[in-house]
């Protein structure tokens, strides 16, 4: 993962939530726990645990024939710092990883709307939403590579 992304989104990952979520099936990062992700997406195919900047942290990865259809690999981060403080089992990032065209550009657009703002990180062009919906596409910037479920981030001025 290119540093600029990894430093955003290790950003993203303790930072307050309070606002509304973008979500994915009915998983919405801030809010959603470990039962809840069990419930829409069932067992995960691997479990792992790790310090985040000194917190206690969980991924759970659905891969395979655990994945949903057209999407190749789905991780689910738990772990946030809230207001109340840190709350280990709230989900922190959703990442889905589509199979190639299956979200392209329009798609996204015609689903989530315009983004906020957009960027790049290298090459890769990336499409900013304040719902808290991060998406990296491919160099041609038509078809989704990476799509990240946050809590909802503030508006920035530039």
């Amino acid at each position: 993962m290119p540093a600029v992304f990894a430093a955003l989104v290790l950003a993203v990952a303790l930072a307050p939530a309070s606002a509304r979520a973008a979500e994915w099936d009915a998983i919405v990062p801030g809010k959603s726990t470990p039962d809840v992700v069990r419930r829409q997406l069932g067992e995960p195919s691997t479990r792992t645990t790790q310090k985040v900047e000194g917190y206690d942290t969980m991924q759970w990865v659905y891969e395979g024939a655990r994945a949903q259809r057209g999407i190749k690999r789905v991780s689910v981060d738990f772990g946030l710092l809230t207001d109340r403080g840190f709350r280990a089992e709230i989900v922190r990032a959703i990442t889905i990883e589509p199979v190639p065209g299956i979200f392209t550009r329009v798609n996204i657009e015609r689903g989530w709307g315009v983004p906020q703002r957009i960027g790049k990180d290298g090459e890769t062009p990336l499409f900013f939403y304040e719902t808290g919906l991060i998406v990296m596409f491919d160099k041609e910037g038509e078809t989704a590579e990476r799509m990240i479920f946050t809590p909802p981030q503030p508006h920035r001025r530039d």
